[in-house]
């Protein structure tokens, strides 16, 4: 993996030079011009332009100043594949999507509820919860409160508090939740046992 890394960035550097080149002429720039404005000879940027030179910090820095640029600008990794790809769990009725790769610093997943169903016992765990109502309507436990929230509405909470949830009236519930870290854990592990039984 780091081999793989290793040749992307040395392929990026080799094109450094070429848009570096692409971006002295929107300027309207000579090489000449360009040498004279940042102190570097003309024959120097000549070979960095057709890849004859290798990009270092010491020659980027000056030039991307003096053409408005950062030296990232000139550096355009391409961006990996963006697709989540892991599997649906169903848990106790629910079907959890995951929304965000398991290594995301927040655990994104899109949740159904079945219609009708029995509100759980109510949990407490370290953590924050945010949710999205997309459509039905769901039933929220926070501790003494008890509420519906419709579709279009949104709550977050501190998972501290004692909470359930569950789909409210005849249809399923479908939201959009947002846990840290622990309230990830504690939301998907009993569906992970599951799955090794």
């Amino acid at each position: 993996m780091e081999a793989k890394g290793a040749n992307t960035m040395l392929n990026e550097l080799a094109h450094v030079g070429t848009r570096l080149r692409t971006v002295r002429r929107s300027r309207g720039w000579t090489l000449d011009e360009l040498a004279e404005k940042s102190g570097i000879s003309a024959s120097t940027l000549s070979r960095l332009e057709s890849g004859k030179r290798q990009a270092s910090l010491e020659l980027l820095v000056p030039l991307t100043r003096l053409l408005g640029i950062r030296v990232d600008d000139l550096i355009t990794l391409d961006a990996p594949d963006p697709r989540v790809r892991r599997p649906v769990i169903s848990r106790d009725g629910l079907i959890i999507a995951p929304l965000a790769p398991e290594a995301s610093p927040v655990h994104t997943y899109k949740i159904t509820f079945p219609p009708g169903g029995k509100l759980p016992d109510l949990c407490s765990h370290d953590g924050y919860e945010w949710l999205y109502v997309l459509t039905g309507r769901l039933r929220l436990r926070l501790g003494e409160q008890d509420l519906t929230l419709e579709s279009g509405e949104a709550a977050e909470y501190d998972t501290r508090i004692p909470h359930a949830t569950s789909a409210a009236g005849t249809k399923p519930a479908q939201i959009i939740s947002i846990f840290n870290d622990e309230g990830a854990r504690m939301h998907t592990r009993l569906a992970a046992h599951q799955d090794d039984d």
